[in-house]
């Protein structure tokens, strides 16, 4: 039976206790955080947060702080140490010496001042030299390989309708503020306000280059990419799988946009002889485009080339354009007043130039064997629910049950780190030569990218480093990956009881897992093909059940005049909702029967809800908030933990919920899917 395919995959035996820490386990909770004066039938987010809402601002250099922010910044702190140890051990450590280096030239601000655009000479140079659309061309795919915004990206991973294969996927992209609303919403004060204070940012970037007509040439790149908002697809049409799956025969793509040098810029990017097709995200986008390379000047795409490029690599250059780049990025988009500490910066830089590198060595000091022997545990018993759940599901017939339990069967859980680990040794760090550092590392990912054309798929790769506070559902891949670094507090509390862990870690791990059955990922099969598996009237069942959470999600509204968008959030949504739902039963899997004890004066489902709401605790500057509602599918994290809870029948009982009261949600009411 499935189940039983599981648990000899992930765990071995099921419906035993799960393994306590040797001395009295304690609730987990953070009492001080909590506001007893909120009382949890009122708003359970504020009872559980309520004090620390109350007495932690956000710091000046931060847009958002929480329970996984803090999470970061510990792991922050701890690779910062591992960094300055790799400075010690050098000598015979040829990672260790790669990671010190290009951490050190990221430091020397006092160098890159001198230099100012000295590094960045020769870019500028060839886009100097830019006299017709074929070098245009090679400009954009040059911009992908450096990993700036260009108006197409490539992306390098699964064929979603043969995961057998690797295959580029070609994007629309090349805006400088969030998202197309930006640009869009004409008459919004807050939008209106951005469009300004940005082409304040182009204006002074132009001025660092020395360029000419610079306000003129500022508004000319608002106005391009003003025009590539109006092409583009909305976050909502974007999140269609099937709708975004168009593949294209590299011979063919001069009918989308006859008058782009197909040939230059897949040469320039380096996918020519690599690959026979290609799939296009949005066709209509790219005759949009066209169209647009034809009636914009071409200077004016020189201008736009030009400050994509700065706007990239400010970082790497000298305190003007850092700083520049952060009074837009970080306090017109995010609210920020600060920056945040340059050993902070530089650590992030290493871990998003040599992270694996990094990542081993962040395993052996802060990965006990332990913690993932646990976690392993909690993902086959949430794995047991979910078979449990799926088997008892009444609105779904047996044709589409059995899919859905073929597709549990072959889920793949990794935990903690790879395997195998990413050999950076061909990647040259010099220690003087920050941005140098910065190209070639980059090249070196995306030649990582390229080289997996026609290869055999490597089911060992990893998506992210085990130093990310993080965890994904890869939809093609078919598996849930929780690296190293979200195993901890407060998503997970080696010393803390089950209840409060299977609440907060246990819900991520069953989110995750959840993904595979949202809106989207359910129209993919065990294999991570994109193929309709439902029986008819099962998809409209799931149908009726999703309208409803878009309905209670759009009703919210985090910042005055904006509601959620339920559409863009459903899958999310759907995650959380099922998620946490999956997670209860699986804590409840982990007793063996047993009722669970009273701590702290708190029963065991209080502890579980509370577990859930005090992980996503948090508060976000305003401008942040706005960017999120926007273009983020996850909802604000208030909305996280009251949307969930107020449609599980268990966290009314465990408080005593009634009618009439704001978190009280009808049973009719209340969406269980999962």
């Amino acid at each position: 039976m499935v189940r039983f395919v599981l648990a000899a995959l992930l765990a071995g035996a099921l419906n035993t206790t799960l393994a306590q820490p040797a001395v009295a386990p304690v609730a987990g909770v953070d009492r001080s955080g909590m506001d007893p004066a909120v009382r949890p039938q009122d708003d359970f987010f504020r009872h559980a947060n309520g004090a620390w809402l109350k007495n932690t601002p956000i710091p000046a250099d931060r847009a958002y702080i929480g329970g996984i922010d803090d999470t970061d910044r510990n792991t922050q702190a701890q690779l910062r140490t591992l960094v300055e140890q790799a400075a010690r051990s050098r000598a015979g450590d040829a990672a260790a010496a790669q990671i010190d280096d290009l951490y050190a030239s990221f430091m020397d601000e006092a160098l890159l001042d001198k230099r100012g655009l000295k590094p960045l000479a020769a870019e500028l140079a060839a886009i100097r030299a830019i006299t017709d659309h074929r070098q245009l061309a090679a400009t954009f795919g040059r911009l992908v390989r450096l990993g700036a915004a260009a108006p197409i990206a490539v992306s390098i991973g699964l064929d979603d309708r043969n995961s057998n294969r690797n295959v580029p996927t070609l994007w629309q992209s090349g805006l400088g503020l969030p998202n197309r609303d930006y640009y869009l919403h004409e008459s919004d004060t807050r939008f209106r306000e951005a469009r300004i204070r940005y082409v304040e940012y182009l204006s002074r970037l132009l001025s660092l280059a020395d360029q000419r007509d610079i306000e003129v040439n500022a508004r000319a790149v608002l106005v391009i990419e003003a025009e590539l908002a109006k092409l583009q697809w909305s976050e909502v049409e974007n999140r269609d799988p099937v709708r975004v799956y168009n593949r294209v025969d590299l011979g063919r793509l001069p009918e989308l946009a006859p008058a782009f040098d197909w040939g230059t810029f897949l040469g320039a990017t380096g996918l020519a002889g690599k690959t026979p097709d290609v799939l296009v995200g949005q066709p209509s986008y790219l005759q949009g485009l066209n169209a647009l390379l034809q009636s914009a000047p071409l200077e004016a795409w020189k201008t736009y080339v030009l400050v994509r490029l700065l706007h990239e690599y400010a970082p790497y250059l000298g305190k003007d354009f850092s700083s520049a780049r952060f009074v837009f990025s970080g306090m017109v988009l995010q609210g920020r007043t600060a920056e945040q500490p340059r050993w902070e910066r530089g650590v992030a830089l290493v871990d998003a130039s040599l992270g694996e590198a990094l990542g081993k060595r962040y395993v052996e000091a802060h990965f006990p064997a332990a913690s993932k022997a646990r976690i392993e545990t909690m993902v086959a018993h949430l794995l047991e629910a979910y078979w449990q759940s799926i088997t008892t599901r009444e609105w779904m017939s047996a044709e589409t049950r059995a899919e859905a339990l073929a597709k549990l069967a072959k889920f793949r859980a990794k935990i903690g780190h790879p395997t195998r680990w990413v050999d950076y040794s061909s990647v040259k760090i010099v220690r003087d030569d920050l941005l140098g550092n910065v190209v070639r590392a980059r090249d070196f990912d995306f030649a990582r990218e390229l080289a997996k054309l026609g290869k055999p798929i490597d089911r060992e790769e990893w998506g992210i480093t085990p130093q990310t506070v993080n965890a994904y559902y890869n939809v093609s891949r078919n598996e849930i990956v929780f690296p190293a670094a979200i195993l901890q507090a407060p998503s997970f509390d080696a010393a803390a009881d089950d209840a409060v862990n299977y609440g907060a870690i246990g819900a991520i791990i069953g989110h995750e897992i959840s993904h595979g059955f949202d809106d989207a990922g359910s129209q993919y099969d065990g294999d991570g093909n994109l193929r309709d598996w439902w029986a008819k009237q099962d998809k409209a069942r799931f149908a009726a059940k999703t309208s409803a959470l878009v309905e209670q999600y759009g009703a919210y509204t985090p910042l005055p005049g904006y509601k959620l968008n339920g559409e863009l959030t459903l899958g999310e949504n759907i995650a959380d909702n099922s998620g946490l739902a999956i997670a209860y039963k699986a804590w409840k899997l982990s007793l063996g029967g047993q009722a669970p004890p009273v701590i702290d004066g708190l029963s065991g489902d209080a502890r579980f809800f509370l577990g859930w709401a005090q992980q996503w605790r948090g508060k976000v500057r305003d401008e942040a908030l706005l960017r999120q509602i926007k273009s983020d599918p996850h909802s604000p994290n208030e909305f996280r933990v009251n949307g969930a809870v107020r449609n599980h029948p268990a966290f009314g009982a465990a408080f005593g919920v009634k009618p009439g009261e704001p978190m009280y949600l009808a049973p009719e009411a209340q969406v269980s899917i999962w």
